[in-house]
């Protein structure tokens, strides 16, 4: 083959990869602003479904439990709310922002990871203003099917409501104080028990009493 067909063929290709990067770099930019709105969506609704008497769930900061980004949230309850419709600068589609006026402060909810047999267990936990424990949710995991996937169950996960710290343990017999483990799973157990719910729960005890509302390493 002659060094100008080596060329051109050089030449098409490099033209072909160009073209694709910029149409898949045109494409993110549309779709982008349109997926982190819908994570937005999903997440505010998955907040709301951890306290579901609050009106107002913000953003507090930011922690990384076994050096994974995780927030924590303050719920607060409205004398009296206000809804707004505001447009949108980027996009020009209108939104509701909601006002709380008069708002009372009534409890936390923490994302927090735990190390579990075979995977991080992603889960959000909802306090009240005295850190005693409302509800659990496990978001994500890795676990093994018929064992450590359990963890998702109500009859585990129901365990939680109204567990203060010092009673955030696992045990291996029925138990109404502690937490009761998996049979065969009380690895995962503990990954949620111990580690995500335990941590988060002393995480946003230590940064509310110190009025701090920054980063958390």
């Amino acid at each position: 083959m002659r060094p100008i067909d080596m060329m051109k063929i050089t030449l098409n290709l490099v033209i072909v990869y160009v073209m694709g990067g910029l149409l898949i770099a045109f494409v993110y930019s549309k779709a982008s602003p349109v997926m982190y709105r819908k994570a937005q969506e999903e997440k505010q609704a998955a907040l709301k479904t951890m306290t579901p008497e609050a009106d107002i769930i913000d953003k507090l900061g930011d922690w990384e439990p076994h050096e994974k980004h995780a927030e924590y949230y303050i719920a607060k309850k409205c004398g009296e709310l206000k809804v707004e419709m505001v447009k949108d600068e980027k996009t020009g589609e209108e939104r509701e922002v909601k006002r709380c006026l008069n708002e009372t402060e009534i409890g936390y909810i923490v994302e927090s990871y735990g190390k579990g047999y075979s995977s991080y267990i992603n889960v959000l936990v909802a306090v009240d203003k005295e850190y005693v424990v409302q509800k659990v949710n496990v978001l994500h995991h890795a676990e093994t099917p018929g064992l450590g996937d359990e963890i998702e169950r109500d009859y585990f996960l129901n365990q939680f409501a109204g567990k203060t710290v010092e009673h955030l343990v696992v045990v291996k017999k029925e138990t109404k104080e502690d937490i009761q483990a998996i049979t065969g799973a009380t690895i995962s157990s503990r990954a949620v028990t111990e580690d995500a719910v335990k941590n988060a729960v002393l995480m946003i005890k230590g940064t509310a009493q110190e009025g701090s509302t920054g980063h958390q390493g």
